[in-house]
Parts: C-alpha cells; sequence; structure tokens
C-alpha cells in the first residue's frame, strides 16, 4: 500500500529487491514461503537505504544469512555512520509531505552489507544492469534486465503521486518524479530520470505506485523527461535551489531550511490528525 518490494526469479533461485517498511519482515517471508518454499533469497539489493526500503532487512536477516547490496555511496546510511539529509515538508503536494519530518533518516549498522560491482553488473542476477541514479538518495540506483527492458526503479521515478495521501492510499497510477520530501538534489535526479528515460523500458516497477508498461510508460516517462523543472522539482523548499552534497563519509553540506517553525508545526499537527482519520477509515473500509 505505501511501498513496494520485489521478488526476482533466476532460473533456480531468487533475489529480494529491497526491504520494505519496519514490521513488515513476517508479511515478507509469509510471500516468499509461498511462492518459494523454504528457498531464502541468494541475497538481498537495495535500490538505496531510506527507511521505507530498508525496514524490514534486519529483521529478515535474522532468518535469511545472506549477503545485502547497495551502492557504495549508501554505505554511510547503511553502516551506522550518517543520517540523511533532513526531509524537506515545506516542498508543497500533500499529507504525505507534512508527515515527512516525523520519518526515519538515521542511519542503521547492516553487518557485512557489500558495495554493488562497479561494473554495472548486478550481483545473482545475470542479464540485469546496475543503472547509476542519483538524486533521491547519494547512491541510489535502479535494476535494469537488457533482454525484455523491465525496470525496477526504485524511487528514481514512482507511478503513484507519493505526496498525497489519498493518492498512496488509492494507489492511483500516474508517471509522478521522485518523492518530493525525501529528495535532496533535484539536478542529479533530473539526470537520473533522462537515464532512465533513455533506455525505453517496457515495464516498470517502481518504489511507490503499481507497475506500469506499454505505452502509458512511455509517455509519462516521456513527460517527465521534458518537463521535468516544471512538474517534479518543487517551486519551493530547501533544496529546490540548492543540493545537499554527499561523499562517500555521508553529508557534507546541508542548505539552511526555511525559517517558518510555527506555521510548519502546527501543519505538521495537522497533517498527523488527518493521517490517523483517513488510516482509521481506510482500515474499516477494508474490513
Amino acid at each position: 500500500m505505501f511501498v513496494n518490494v520485489y521478488f526476482v526469479t533466476q532460473n533456480s533461485h531468487w533475489v529480494l529487491i529491497d526491504a520494505g517498511l519496519p514490521g513488515s519482515a513476517s508479511k515478507i517471508k509469509q510471500i516468499a514461503a509461498d511462492l518459494f518454499g523454504n528457498t531464502p533469497p541468494s541475497a538481498i539489493l537495495l535500490t538505496h537505504g531510506h527507511f521505507d526500503h530498508r525496514g524490514a532487512l534486519k529483521d529478515l536477516l535474522k532468518t535469511w544469512n545472506v549477503p545485502v547490496y547497495a551502492h557504495k555511496l549508501e554505505l554511510p546510511y547503511l553502516t551506522g555512520k550518517a543520517a540523511y539529509p533532513p526531509a524537506d515538508p515545506t516542498v508543497g503536494g500533500g499529507l504525505m509531505t507534512l508527515l515527512s519530518v516525523l520519518y526515519p533518516r538515521k542511519a542503521i549498522n547492516v553487518p557485512d552489507i557489500q558495495a554493488l560491482p562497479h561494473d554495472g553488473s548486478t550481483p545473482f542476477l545475470p542479464g540485469w544492469r546496475t543503472v547509476v541514479t542519483p538524486g533521491h538518495s547519494p547512491g541510489h540506483v535502479s535494476y535494469f534486465r537488457e533482454a525484455d527492458t523491465v525496470l525496477i526503479a526504485g524511487d528514481a521515478f514512482v507511478t503513484t503521486r507519493q505526496e498525497s495521501a489519498i493518492a498512496t492510499f488509492s494507489n492511483l497510477k500516474e508517471v509522478n518524479g521522485p518523492p518530493r520530501y525525501f529528495t535532496p538534489d533535484w539536478d542529479a535526479a533530473r539526470s537520473s530520470v533522462l537515464r532512465l528515460r533513455d533506455l525505453e523500458p517496457s515495464v516498470a516497477a517502481t518504489g511507490h505506485g503499481p507497475v506500469m508498461a506499454g505505452a502509458q510508460l512511455k509517455s509519462g516517462l516521456q513527460n517527465l523527461a521534458w518537463y521535468f523543472d516544471e512538474t517534479a522539482r518543487p517551486q519551493n523548499g530547501r533544496y529546490s535551489k540548492l543540493p545537499a552534497k554527499t561523499d562517500n563519509e555521508g553529508v557534507t553540506y546541508i542548505p539552511p531550511a526555511p525559517s517558518r517553525p510555527y506555521a510548519l508545526a502546527s501543519a505538521v499537527l495537522l497533517a498527523a490528525l488527518s493521517a490517523y482519520t483517513l488510516v482509521k477509515r481506510y482500515r474499516q473500509t477494508s474490513l
């Protein structure tokens, strides 16, 4: 409902891509058991290390003693060294944006995590290419299968308007840029969208939203690439003009936050109450 993980089969084995929200390990393991029986994954590959893509990782590793891979520029946030840049709740777009100040951004420590290969190959997945797509996070990557042009895009772009709680919970399908509230480098994010557009994917499985394919994907991704600054990049916000800067050790520079603390605090409180009401109604409707 909020974030996707992917189970990728390759001959007689399989790989998990991303690890979902905290608390989702039991659901992920149950789906894996339904699909693959008692066979654990050969590895867990991350598109990036934000809380909603790594949340169940440590719990999964208690059951599955398997290697974990991420881009080298994500490692500071996955080895306890550094926190991600702060969220930006001033970028607009809806309830999820206002709530972003509450989302975890501190590092976790994943023992023995490994850097993805420098040559673009994807561990345990011959035929898949790792495409470096930073912007939403410093070491964000996507995974691309050349044979049938299937793309696992992470949050380089998404197929629902992630800033909106209504769009998120209803899974409305449309091509959008990366989630605004957690994207600290918009120039890099635009370059990454152009890179993925040029791959001409036939299918896109993104970190948020439903899988998209065919003409809808092609036109949506083309429009996003053409009008990225008008439709994806926020016109105002902490990172809209200046990016956060990072290196192999973590964050080295963060632009100053817009100075509206009291208005922002009130908006976040209202957003939290609204989110509670929305989730409660959604669960009642589902039952």
